[in-house]
């Protein structure tokens, strides 16, 4: 995973779960690897994939079985679902919106 210096590695990884889970790459009640095990395997520090899974579970994206792992919510899809569209609406089209504007640019020729 290469990562983008202007945002936190932590939030970047819980964009890529979130990705996973919009994809079908991952489902409700499927076993995520631990907090080590995923951060060996992107080359972080466990306390960076904390952070990760703290947000997530914090988001309710997903859930902790004590002595077992972290597992996705039966739910996560629409949770994420939810929030990477009230993202675009709010922060993303008013973007591109200006963006369009500024070059002269209508809908329909953006549909051609």
């Amino acid at each position: 995973m290469n990562f983008d210096n202007n945002r936190p590695i932590y939030l970047q990884i819980a964009d890529a779960i979130s990705e996973r889970i919009l994809s079908g790459e991952l489902g409700g009640d499927d076993r995520i690897p631990s907090v080590r095990e995923y951060g060996a395997s992107l080359g972080v520090n466990p306390n960076t994939m904390m952070r990760t899974y703290e947000k997530l579970t914090a988001d309710g994206i997903i859930f902790n079985k004590r002595g077992i792992g972290y597992f996705v919510s039966p739910d996560a899809r629409e949770k994420v679902l939810q929030a990477q569209r009230k993202e675009f609406i709010e922060v993303e089209l008013p973007q591109i919106r200006r963006r369009m504007e500024l070059l002269g640019l209508s809908p329909s020729e953006l549909l051609k």
